[in-house]
């Protein structure tokens, strides 16, 4: 309505009609398109200073039909609730943002006229509202509600994850998985995938005073115990050097069962140093020379100046020639307990006599391939295949206990029994691939193409053929052997890679002692200090790390070093080179009963701790497998493999 007229704004008619009038009888438009005029209308008219009032009827027709569209927009009588449309930046927010599954917003009323929605329809929001204003509807315990998180360990469900993966910030608060309570506690029984079945190691069912001489070699250990290790950092120059002079002399160092301050043990530095020594041949650098094997990746790229070069490659080969035949020969004069050579296809151990529960000199080879014991054979030496032929015999007396059964069932066969004639197994595989007689009794030898000897023979050694490159290829030989199989790795053209980053460079030579070309080489220790998680509290733990070729009398000297540093609590995670695992199968004809002094007597000058003898001569008892995780509690071992 004009003020100063006196006429309504809403009416028809070319001059207006008066506030009193009737209303119009054209209708008007709906009232949400109505609604939004008048406000426009009347904002504009209150930035002009003026006030736009409307007629009765006006009012009166507007709020009848915009009543559906109010009651739409309110919301129910929730305490503290208030509509969110007069602030746009809250509207806007409210198009970015997504509903939670948990949360649910109250549906609104159709307007009038409007087709009642389905039940099974989602209730429709309100547009003009916010997250933070709208209200909630009422729980519904029909309503499917989202997964749960196990709680975190409590004190009745002992911790079960590995103290390794403990080593975290404080500040993280990562949920801790729930492991059901059982009666033995151990590191392994949690891993993060609670749906795949894991196979638990065996652990001793009590504890002892020594662990099983693990043979293989270890690329890096990892050293845990609530006594800090700080006695193994900053040793000083008088500490370095005495602790090398120890090692050339093999002195041995006793220490006692506990130590009070170990980092003012001079002894106990010294010994740790000692223990942390090995030599290595050929020794370059600016290559990592162990592993061998699968090491084409980390020796890519770099410099190989002999890879191109013949003169060069024969003089490399000619000073490692001389360099194995010194450790060949401190290995016979029992000076050295044993070596590994280490090609870029396979490793060999060679070990003394008295070690291993063997009364002569042995080398394992692993892992081998048909070619490589062909070559052997060709050459004379002799050797066998432990685990092949352990497989075989236990196949064999299945054999023989089957044919027992079938001979204690059939009458005939139990009568031949009790004459004395025991049932053999049949090689009618070998005997119908061997001779073709049957052939030409039926005429047809002509006619049937006969296979050729090579075919025969490769169908004969397929059981070998199928373990090459496996654990199962393992090869042993033993006393005069061993000396012929020197001659062959010195001669043998496939020993050093023709192609590739490994190209013309010699395998790696790894020996506890100094031998002839050896460079003197130390493990790298490193000790930090974490926090770990025990249930629902954080513990101050400390790890020493040690990388680098960890050959097993450095294992064993530095379990004795931690024995009497960590005051007989610490544990221990082995991280083993995969081809050497193998070494620690039990060898054919092993004796467990030599004479432990005469041991001692013949390897007193070997340059091993007399303990770490004791350990190293006992037969092997881990099979194809290594230790990989080693706990010491009150002073006695457990281990896992």
């Amino acid at each position: 309505m004009d003020y100063r007229a006196g006429r309504c704004r809403r009416c028809p008619g070319p001059a207006g009609r008066a506030l009193s009038q009737a209303p119009p009888q054209r209708r008007r438009p709906r009232a949400l398109r109505a609604q939004t005029k008048w406000r426009r209308r009347r904002s504009l008219g209150t930035a002009q200073g003026r006030s736009w009032p409307l007629c009765a009827p006006s009012r009166d027709r507007l709020s009848r039909l915009a009543a559906p569209h109010r009651r739409a927009m309110a919301a129910p009588a929730v305490p503290g609730y208030s509509p969110g449309f007069k602030k746009p930046p809250a509207m806007l927010r409210l198009k970015r943002k997504r509903l939670r599954r948990s949360e649910t917003v109250a549906s609104a009323s159709p307007p009038c006229g409007a087709a009642p929605r389905a039940p099974s329809m989602p209730a429709r929001r309100n547009p003009f509202s916010s997250l933070e204003n709208a209200p909630r509807a009422a729980a519904n315990p029909k309503q499917p509600q989202r997964a749960r998180l196990p709680p975190p360990l409590t004190e009745e469900s002992p911790s079960a994850v590995p103290f390794w993966q403990l080593l975290e910030p404080v500040c993280e608060d990562k949920p801790v998985p729930r492991s059901e309570p059982s009666d033995r506690t151990d590191d392994f029984a949690l891993t993060n995938d609670f749906h795949l079945p894991v196979a638990v190691p065996e652990v001793p069912s009590s504890p002892r005073h020594e662990f099983p001489a693990d043979w293989s070699i270890k690329t890096r250990l990892l050293f845990m115990s609530s006594q800090p290790f700080t006695w193994t950092e900053h040793l000083k120059a008088q500490e370095e050097a005495q602790g090398f002079a120890q090692h050339c002399r093999t002195t041995e160092t006793n220490l006692p069962q506990s130590i009070e301050e170990p980092k003012l043990s001079m002894e106990l530095r010294c010994a740790f140093q000692q223990s942390l020594v090995y030599w290595l041949h050929p020794s370059l650098p600016w290559l990592q020379m162990f592993p061998r094997i699968g090491a084409d990746r980390k020796i890519a790229g770099k410099a190989n100046p002999w890879s191109q070069d013949e003169a060069l490659q024969q003089v490399l080969m000619s000073e490692w020639s001389v360099s194995f035949t010194s450790l060949y020969n401190l290995l016979r004069a029992k000076l050295c307990p044993y070596f590994y050579v280490c090609t870029y296809q396979f490793t060999v151990l060679f070990r003394a006599a008295g070690l291993a529960g063997s009364d002569v000199i042995t080398a394992v080879i692993s892992p081998t391939t048909r070619g490589l014991r062909e070559a052997m054979r060709s050459e004379g030496i002799e050797f066998s295949l432990p685990l092949v032929e352990e497989r075989r015999t236990r196949k064999q007396k299945n054999s023989n206990v089957n044919l027992e059964t079938e001979a204690d069932n059939s009458l005939e066969v139990s009568n031949s029994t009790e004459d004395g004639e025991e049932p053999a197994p049949s090689d009618d595989d070998d005997d119908a691939e061997a001779s073709f007689s049957w052939l030409e009794e039926m005429g047809v030898q002509d006619k049937v193409k006969k296979p050729d000897a090579l075919s025969i023979k490769l169908h004969k050694e397929k059981h070998e053929v199928h373990v090459d490159h496996k654990p199962e290829s393992l090869a042993l030989v033993k006393g005069t052997n061993t000396f012929t199989l020197l001659n062959f790795l010195i001669n043998c053209k496939s020993l050093v890679a023709a192609a590739g980053p490994q190209a013309g460079l010699p395998p790696t030579l790894l020996s506890p002692v100094a031998f002839r070309g050896g460079t003197m080489q130390t493990l790298k220790a490193r000790s930090i200090n974490a926090k770990a998680r025990v249930q629902l509290a954080y513990k101050d733990i400390s790890s020493l790390e040690i990388v680098g070729p960890v050959m097993p009398h450095a294992l064993h000297s530095l379990t004795m070093l931690l024995r009497s540093a960590q005051r007989g609590a610490f544990s221990a995670v082995l991280y083993t080179h995969e081809p050497t695992a193998v070494f620690n199968t039990n060898l054919d004809n092993a004796s467990s009963a030599l004479n432990k002094e005469s041991i001692h007597k013949d390897l007193s000058a070997c340059g091993l701790h007399p303990k770490t003898l004791d350990q190293l001569s006992q037969c092997p008892t881990l099979g194809k497998y290594s230790i990989r995780f080693l706990e010491m509690k009150d002073y006695a071992y457990t281990w896992k493999s």
